[in-house]
């Protein structure tokens, strides 16, 4: 699950993580009184705005309305109020949201940290995250921070540092301090980095994270460490262990068909394609995308319904997937395990009845338990829907469909 950056913040806050200093707004009015407020409290004259959505490259993307960026740097209180109107309420796009771009209903009013001193301020990346091929933590670190970790992997691989953490024993000293040198700090800012590795590690575990990723992660011109920027992605499936982190979930910054079938109990994912497919298994569902590409068509979504699939199941993914107007055809495949497929065949019927006309044409595919039976339900229906027990079969069909 994926939180905003200002949550971010205050979660790595309440385990000793420094941050930079900001509150959160929904309007241009609050945002003055929360500048005057960050003035009091850390001696601020400057402010960062920052756009909050669930997507990254805010600084370099655009508001379309306005032309302003998603990370604007106002000089004094004065300058707050106008930003901010330039920003709120706006449609960001960046390189992660695509054309279409997200609605920023909230700002962060940040402190400024790029204060002069007896050095120049040096960002950093710095990321924890799970190692599936080694079952171990991970830390990535890099002196070439608020850059695209994939840019340096790419271009610069030797200025990556990585330090895998066994999860049967942790983090240990000598890990945080070999990371801390890899970044070539020394004195204050290398103890800081290590108090800050420890820290964040604490923090990345006791969440039930799957990753933290902080960039950058700043050492200022008097060398303290501490985070500008945060996005942490929430292990979803841990989220009955912590109530209060699952509360933090924003539905507005999700794909309303996702979360609509998330309430279904169904695993959807929209995809950019004109043929819907309903699936019960996801390996089964990563074989039927594979089948209507090579039909010569493209999916329009991921949906799992699962190995109890019924006629609530069914319909609830029949009405999210022709929520979609890109979609032309819907290939139903099913494989009759734990599901009987006579028991599938019938939900598609009454989910057809009680949806009423669908305009799309319809592919099921049956195989496994009863798939005779349940291909006999299908073509004794008197319903516009075709039946296919063979997978090529079925490509075929999707394919005459398209035509």
């Amino acid at each position: 699950m994926n939180i905003h950056e200002y949550q971010a913040k205050e979660i790595l806050k309440g385990f000793g993580v420094t941050i930079q200093e900001g509150i959160v707004v929904d309007s241009p009015e609050k945002a003055l009184q929360a500048a005057k407020q960050l003035n009091k409290d850390t001696g601020t004259s400057w402010y960062v705005v920052k756009a909050q959505i669930h997507a990254g490259g805010r600084g370099k993307g655009t508001v379309k309305e306005t032309g302003s960026h998603g990370v604007v740097l106002a000089k004094s209180q004065e300058d707050v109020v106008p930003t901010v109107k330039g920003i709120i309420g706006g449609t960001l796009v960046t390189h992660q949201t695509g054309e279409a771009g997200k609605k920023v209903n909230k700002v962060l009013i940040a402190q400024d940290v790029y204060y002069p001193g007896d050095s120049e301020p040096k960002e950093y990346y710095l990321s924890i995250l799970l190692d599936r091929a080694k079952g171990c933590n991970v830390i990535m670190a890099s002196t070439e921070g608020g850059m695209d970790i994939e840019e340096v992997a790419e271009n610069s691989p030797e200025k990556i540092v990585k330090e895998w953490i066994d999860p049967a024993i942790g983090l240990q000293g000598f890990q945080a301090r070999k990371v801390a040198f890899g970044l070539g700090l020394s004195g204050a800012a290398f103890k800081g980095m290590v108090k800050f590795i420890f820290s964040l590690y604490k923090a990345y575990e006791a969440t039930d994270s799957s990753m933290f990723e902080i960039n950058p992660v700043l050492k200022t011109s008097d060398d303290k460490i501490l985070a500008v920027d945060a996005k942490v992605d929430l292990d979803e499936n841990a989220l009955f262990r912590h109530k209060d982190l699952a509360e933090l979930r924003d539905l507005s910054e999700e794909d309303p068909l996702e979360v609509e079938a998330g309430q279904s109990d169904l695993n959807y994912v929209k995809l950019d394609g004109n043929v819907g497919c309903m699936v019960n298994g996801a390996g089964l569902a990563m074989a039927t995308m594979d089948i209507i590409k090579l039909s010569g068509g493209e999916p329009a979504n991921f949906l799992d319904v699962g190995g109890g699939a019924n006629a609530t199941t069914v319909e609830a993914g029949f009405r999210i997937i022709l929520k979609d107007p890109n979609v032309k055809a819907i290939l139903i495949n099913i494989f009759g395990g734990i599901v009987r497929c006579d028991r599938v065949a019938n939900g598609v019927v009454e989910a057809y009845k009680n949806i009423g006309d669908i305009k799309v044409p319809i592919i099921v595919r049956l195989q496994g338990t009863n798939a005779e039976e349940g291909a006999k339900i299908i073509e004794d229906s008197g319903l516009k829907v075709t039946s296919a027990i063979v997978l090529k079969d079925a490509a075929e069909k999707v394919k005459e469909v398209l035509a």
